[in-house]
């Protein structure tokens, strides 16, 4: 019975505690508020009546220290407790400080970033820049970009020029620096020397190795049929029929190519056909720039007329294909001795059925193995490259 005294205590002391303070039970608990941790056991006396002068002490001085922080309004602060100051009574003590203070409020999602990325990356600043690194074009022209493009397109002299732009650096006293800067005073262009990203910006990320030239841009030759002679029998010539080829890589390859091998002239429609861009140039290793390339808007009467002039049309088609009515046979098997204009087509369907109709025979190359579906073509310029030296060999041995 003596045990229970402590446990009555403490119950008649909440009851009376939340009575005095006008609180309810579920705000007590709400705030953690703890009976048995703020109501030590009195030494001497009885415990109702001390426990009845404690509750009314505490009242009293909790309404004081309310009233003076001002915090008599705020339910999430404990009263703090009579008595001497112990380690529960300091921690209260410097928690109500701290509810005083004001709250930092966190900065907005990305600010503080953003604000660091204006200080250190201004508007004025990045306009200014690009302006300086900008080159306005002349109307009409183009970027041709690397050595070899560059070189050719002063030595033949086909286009117009305008500016010689070269990297600036150590690379500028480089022998082929010089060269092009005495080639360009000699023809009274002038020279500018700038960063490597204004070269990077003028050929759009090509591989300009220094040197950018502008100039006009170069167009195929109208092909007209009093341009060219009837060739006389056994006579050995090669001309190249180009229809629709659309990839500028594949164009320049072929066109290096056939310069290479001594191909004596190239024709090709003008029409969904990759035009003559400085990276047709590039990809040619500058053989654009010394070959004459025809082109007309009716292939078929081109062919049509070098049939009555006597010359031999020949396609080109898939080893797995087959032509009706046209004889397919190995490029290998092939021996000619005759003028001959060589067909080859687009990248993905090979050549029209107008054209085709014109041919007389259908050249292939055959595989050296079984070749699963996807893969039982050649590239366009890898076949040209092969389809070329093939006939170009012929006519070496012949002569």
């Amino acid at each position: 019975m003596e045990s229970f005294q402590p446990f009555k205590f403490c119950f008649r002391s909440a009851v009376r505690r939340r009575l005095a303070t006008g609180r309810s039970p579920s705000s007590q608990a709400a705030r953690g508020f703890s009976v048995w941790e703020e109501q030590p056991l009195p030494e001497n006396g009885s415990p109702s009546r001390a426990g009845h002068k404690e509750v009314s002490r505490l009242r009293s001085d909790s309404h004081l220290d309310g009233a003076e922080n001002g915090e008599a309004d705020q339910p999430n602060i404990k009263p703090l407790l009579a008595g001497k100051p112990n380690r529960d009574r300091m921690r209260q003590i410097r928690y109500a400080d701290r509810r005083k203070l004001p709250a930092k409020s966190a900065p907005a999602s990305g600010e503080e970033f953003w604000n660091l990325r204006n200080d250190d990356f201004s508007k004025k600043k990045g306009q200014s820049q690009q302006k300086s690194l900008s080159v306005v074009r002349t109307k009409g022209s183009e970027f041709l970009f690397g050595i070899a493009p560059c070189s050719l397109a002063l030595a033949r002299s086909k286009r117009d020029f305008f500016r010689l732009f070269l990297k600036s650096g150590s690379t500028s006293s480089r022998p082929v620096m010089e060269e092009f800067s005495r080639q360009a005073e000699a023809r009274g262009i002038p020279v500018q020397l700038v960063p490597q990203k204004v070269l990077n910006g003028l050929c759009k990320g090509g591989v300009h190795q220094g040197v950018c030239l502008e100039a006009t841009p170069l167009h195929p030759i109208l092909w007209q049929q009093e341009l060219e002679g009837a060739a006389s029998e056994g006579s050995q010539l090669l001309w190249l029929a180009l229809e629709e080829i659309l990839d500028p890589m594949n164009l320049g390859a072929v066109l290096r190519s056939a310069h290479f091998l001594g191909v004596d002239g190239i024709v090709m429609s003008q029409r969904n056909s990759c035009p003559l861009t400085p990276v047709v140039s590039k990809a040619s290793a500058g053989a654009m720039e010394v070959l004459d390339v025809f082109g007309t808007d009716n292939l078929q009467s081109f062919l049509q007329a070098k049939s009555e002039q006597g010359w031999d049309i020949v396609g080109t088609v898939g080893h797995c294909e087959t032509q009706n009515d046209i004889p397919v046979e190995s490029c290998l098997d092939f021996h000619w001795m005759k003028p001959t204009v060589l067909l080859l087509g687009n990248e993905g369907y090979g050549l029209s059925p107008e054209t085709r109709s014109l041919c007389r025979r259908m050249l292939s190359i055959f595989p050296g193995r079984a070749l699963p579906p996807g893969i039982e073509s050649l590239n366009v310029s890898v076949a040209a490259g092969i389809l070329l030296h093939s006939l170009c060999s012929q006519r070496i041995k012949a002569t």
